[in-house]
């Protein structure tokens, strides 16, 4: 197992790709810390993956969070070897309707968020030897997708990305990589945020043929990838953004 002993942190991970990822940590043998900002999906989260799950309740957009996401992994476990910041928010407007506080969450959660818990994980992963950081960013940052207006999303995803590349160059000298990946259309329950159950079930499927594979992603498609970048198998890989979009970014058919 590749991540035997190993210590991993993940933000927003109560449901979707987050919880699909802690459940494969602790597959792999990793002991795993979750946050998110509901306790009661983060207690179910941590019921259906293994009772040894961590969890702890906050807004990630607070830095407090971050530090104490990372606080909590250390003294329970005595390091921090993985984080992988998950945490988001979408819900697709247009520009011209688009308010102040809007433009605030997104980047509060995806960029703030991700900014201040990847120095607070550096920091402890800076005394223990280095360690992996893996950001879920997104296809959104790399291209306008017509169908679904996100100026804020994509903006502050596209943040996240420039991070990557250059914390990336800061922090190799620590022996600390840290890289992305860009999904496109992955089902998961973010889209009952802005949708009834109803319109999920009918507007989704539409979605497949955006994807040269022919089918939206599933949260396993995006945990596979973010594994596998935080693994010692991408250990000559940092400051890279990985597109895991069934072929989006290749070109449209």
């Amino acid at each position: 197992m590749r991540f035997t002993d190993k210590i991993v942190a993940i933000t927003g991970g109560g449901s979707g790709i987050g919880q699909e990822v802690a459940r494969q940590f602790v597959a792999e043998g990793a002991s795993v810390v979750i946050n998110g900002r509901s306790g009661a999906k983060l207690k179910e989260a941590a019921r259906a993956i293994d009772p040894s799950v961590v969890t702890l309740e906050g807004d990630i957009s607070d830095p407090a969070i971050g530090e104490a996401l990372v606080r909590t992994a250390v003294d329970r476990f005595g390091r921090l070897d993985v984080l992988v910041n998950n945490a988001g928010v979408f819900s697709p407007k247009p520009f011209l309707e688009l308010t102040e506080s809007e433009f605030d969450g997104y980047l509060g959660t995806i960029l703030k968020g991700k900014f201040f818990a990847a120095q607070a994980a550096a920091k402890a992963m800076k005394d223990h030897g280095g360690g992996a950081i893996v950001q879920t960013g997104s296809l959104w940052a790399i291209q306008a997708i017509g169908a679904t207006p996100s100026a804020a999303y994509s903006a502050a995803n596209a943040g996240v990305h420039a991070m990557v590349r250059n914390l990336a160059l800061e922090l190799a000298p620590f022996n600390i990589r840290i890289n992305a990946v860009a999904p496109a259309v992955v089902e998961t329950p973010i889209y009952n945020s802005f949708m009834s159950e109803e319109q999920v079930k009918q507007i989704l499927p539409t979605f497949d043929s955006f994807h040269p594979l022919g089918r939206n992603g599933q949260p396993a498609d995006v945990a596979n990838a973010i594994l596998f970048l935080a693994s010692d198998q991408a250990s000559w890989i940092t400051g890279t953004v990985l597109p895991v979009d069934g072929g989006v970014t290749a070109g449209r058919l």
